[in-house]
């Protein structure tokens, strides 16, 4: 009996940022220095923050978590770009490609709940702090992170296995540096314009209620701030400025790219690289800028080694 469904392609071809070599080349090094940078970047804010005991409250072990799923996302995708610069025919695996799509939405899943989290807990220390302590204890905090894993991970799944019910056959060239879902259904054998809706949906679903709930949560926070607070109310703005350019920047490309009905290679290559590249290197900078506390903690890293 004919077996159905069966994938007889083994492996894809990547047609990368551009086609000129000598540009690919000149890429290099500033993809190489970015990922150092991130990886440099986010495992440093992890470490401060596990470190210092100053820094041991809810926001920054969501934080912390935070810079830890911005690593994830960037290595996801970043060194292979970096490695198929160097590369005339780019080549991934099958099971290359779909690890790839199962990592990228397990980790992008992932952050858009915890930065939902994340507007919670500003939301609690802003508008309820006398009760700040008690309904943000350690057990809920571990809680929520669990649960923004989870929603991740079955995020995910649900996109993955979708996926792999597609038969391919060939052709094989994807139009991107990574495999991203909307390029690989493209190439399935069969018609996907139904399973396209589906899986967008999923997507736009996710991205379009956190970022809804991202925006009535800044918003009564900010009026909260505006309207009672005098004091301290310059440090909950800045945090929350802080919080709402991250969300800016991580949900902007995400739902741009799976809710915008016109498709055009230059614009999604453009912020596919915005996305994994360089908002995990913003994510740290942001935050380790405009914050004092880590800001603090840095100096007093730095006095610490002068001292010994």
């Amino acid at each position: 009996m004919e077996e159905v469904n069966q994938s007889v392609v083994s492996e894809f071809i990547f047609q990368g940022l551009c086609t000129s070599q000598e540009l690919q080349l000149l890429l290099l090094l500033p993809f190489s220095t970015l990922y150092l940078m991130t990886v440099v970047g986010n495992l440093f804010v992890v470490i401060l923050i596990i470190t210092d005991h100053r820094l041991h409250s809810p926001m920054y072990f969501l934080l912390a978590n935070l810079s830890f799923i911005d690593f994830c996302l960037s290595s996801v995708t970043t060194p292979k770009l970096t490695t198929d610069l160097l590369k005339h025919i780019k080549t991934i695996s099958f099971g290359g490609c779909m690890s790839q799509i199962l990592c990228v939405h397990f980790f992008g899943g992932g952050e858009m709940v915890l930065l939902v989290t994340m507007a919670y807990d500003r939301y609690v220390a802003i508008c309820r702090p006398l009760h700040y302590t008690s309904i943000m204890d350690r057990q809920k905090c571990i809680w929520l992170v669990l649960i923004s894993w989870i929603i991740g991970f079955v995020h995910a799944m649900s996109q993955l296995i979708l996926i792999l019910e597609l038969p391919f056959c060939g052709p094989r060239v994807i139009d991107s540096f990574f495999c991203d879902i909307p390029l690989v259904m493209k190439l399935a054998c069969i018609n996907t314009d139904n399973l396209g809706i589906v899986i967008n949906a999923d997507s736009g679903v996710l991205a379009t209620t956190c970022f809804i709930l991202l925006l009535i949560s800044y918003t009564y926070i900010l009026l909260t701030v505006k309207l009672h607070s005098k004091d301290g109310s310059s440090k909950a703005l800045s945090t929350c400025t802080s919080h709402i350019i991250v969300v800016v920047l991580f949900f902007g490309p995400c739902i741009f790219i799976y809710l915008w009905p016109v498709s055009i290679t230059w614009v999604d290559k453009f912020l596919a690289v915005f996305y994994t590249v360089i908002t995990p290197l913003l994510n740290p900078a942001i935050y380790t800028l405009r914050n004092k506390d880590i800001k603090n903690a840095i100096k007093m890293l730095k006095n610490n080694r002068k001292s010994m």
